[in-house]
């Protein structure tokens, strides 16, 4: 395991082979059917004393391992926060959920054929989850689960699995929990030995993983949901405050360094103001500093692996080869082992680029004119991606006209990176971004069984042909 602001060896990860895992698997098997026999109430209890422990003397241990895992930011310092909204939320909202999945009355073809639901859920769900924003990504999977009555088997990214450790102390502190949540580490192949070993699938990761991860679960016949990469646009039209149109697309693009699923990533702005809108972005990128030497001062991390900040790179070089103007920023950057980006701006961008089509996930903003509404919407639509988008105008009725045109799970509208709070909407994703929910709700976890019942005489079959005979 390197430490990313230098990439130096920290220590190396052991591996759970497909035995160690299916130890796990069968361990928490077995501790949660008394987890779900103990109803909902008593889950709620025993998730809001956990709650406690991260709101408490497990904060800032979270923090600090999440930090060390990705080189700091925003994200990790917000990470528990997250973890509590989806925990109280949850809690708040889980006997609603229930109810609203509930059926029960009378059939309408036979009315001495009465039915109701009863919900299960699935005995084990098996959390992959990605190297970016470890800790939010995970929980925001593994939480909502529990509450259902499922065990949890976590596997975090090979690349910043530390945030595990002071999630798994808090976990052991109460003993109920920790029957039926834990991790597991390694890479790839540990991976599938979690997909083989669980009754359903939650995956956060890059498209191919993804593709992989669907084909491994429609093999076993099991349940997935996947939060696949995005290639958010922002639509700034004519109208838009220019200066909140540009605090939105830098926070958008490069909070994390640009290392987050739903950063924007491509900018459409209206011809008219669009130098304007250039002027004042490169003006305002000039002040985000990155977070060297000091972690604590400072916005941008370095890049969490080696391997992106090449790929960003890359994305840079086709652009410019093929007639893009970089006006801000640049390549990435070496300090101290550490790699680095400032916040790049490109213009004279097209639609025949990586950086425009591919994702690139790095703090990296290419700006495109559009004539018209009708542009805009076809230029934002043009990707294989559906995660998120972006709308700003001038009053929130014209920029809703063409947010509800974009095809994409989640729009922010009058601002950017709103998608931390999609969970409320439970929206589902367009294009390749993947099928699911930012926070799954409950019932995502629980199989529906029908029990039907006869409150008359049984139709005997043998009455029924001899009256057919006369």
């Amino acid at each position: 395991m390197r430490d990313p602001r230098t990439s130096g060896v920290e220590f190396d990860l052991v591996v759970a082979d497909r035995a160690a895992v299916g130890v796990v698997a069968a361990r928490l098997r077995q501790g949660q059917s008394e987890w779900a026999a103990m109803g909902l109430e008593a889950r709620i209890a025993i998730l809001m004393r956990w709650a406690q422990l991260i709101d408490g003397p497990f904060r800032q241990p979270l923090i600090d391992a999440d930090s060390r895992d990705t080189g700091g930011g925003e994200i990790s310092r917000i990470a528990p926060d997250m973890m509590l909204g989806v925990l109280r939320g949850t809690a708040a909202s889980a006997k609603a959920q229930l109810a609203a999945a509930h059926r029960e009355g009378v059939s309408r073809a036979d009315p001495q054929i009465a039915y109701r639901t009863i919900l299960k859920p699935y005995p084990l769900v098996g959390v992959i989850s990605p190297w970016n924003a470890p800790t939010m990504l995970s929980m925001l999977r593994a939480i909502p689960p529990l509450f259902a009555g499922c065990a949890v088997l976590v596997k975090p990214s090979e690349v910043t699995p530390r945030f595990a450790a002071p999630l798994r102390a808090s976990i052991q502190t109460i003993p109920e929990l920790a029957a039926v949540f834990d991790f597991v580490f390694g890479d790839g192949e540990t991976g599938q030995a979690v997909i083989d070993s669980v009754d359903y699938v939650s995956f956060t990761g890059s498209v191919p993983n993804g593709r992989r991860v669907a084909e491994s679960c429609a093999r076993r016949l099991i349940p997935c949901d996947l939060e696949l990469g995005g290639k958010d646009p922002l639509v700034v039209l004519a109208s838009a405050d220019i200066a909140a149109a540009v605090s939105a697309a830098l926070r958008g693009a490069v909070t994390s360094t640009g290392q987050v699923c739903f950063s924007i990533e491509r900018i459409y702005v209206a011809e008219s103001i669009h130098d304007e809108f250039v002027a004042q972005l490169v003006e305002r990128a000039s002040h985000i500093a990155i977070n060297y030497p000091d972690p604590k001062v400072g916005q941008l991390g370095p890049f969490i692996g080696p391997q992106q900040a090449g790929i960003v790179d890359a994305h840079l070089d086709d652009a410019v080869a093929k007639g893009a103007v970089i006006v801000a920023g640049g390549k990435s950057f070496v300090e101290d082992g550490g790699r680095y980006m400032r916040p790049t701006i490109l213009t004279h961008v097209n639609h025949g680029m990586l950086l425009m089509q591919e994702e690139t996930f790095g703090p990296v903003m290419p700006v495109m004119k559009f004539r018209d509404a009708e542009e805009a919407v076809r230029l934002a639509n043009d990707t294989q991606f559906g995660l998120s988008a972006a709308v700003m105008a001038g009053t929130e009725a014209e920029a809703l006209a063409v947010a509800e045109r974009i095809d994409a799970g989640n729009v922010s509208v009058q601002d950017a990176f709103l998608t931390f709070h999609a969970g409320e909407a439970q929206s589902d994703r367009f294009g390749v971004s993947g099928v699911g929910s930012a926070r799954p709700g409950l019932t995502r976890y629980l199989r529906r069984q029908a029990l039907l019942i006869n409150r008359g005489t049984p139709a005997c079959l043998v009455t029924s042909a001899l009256r057919a005979a006369g």
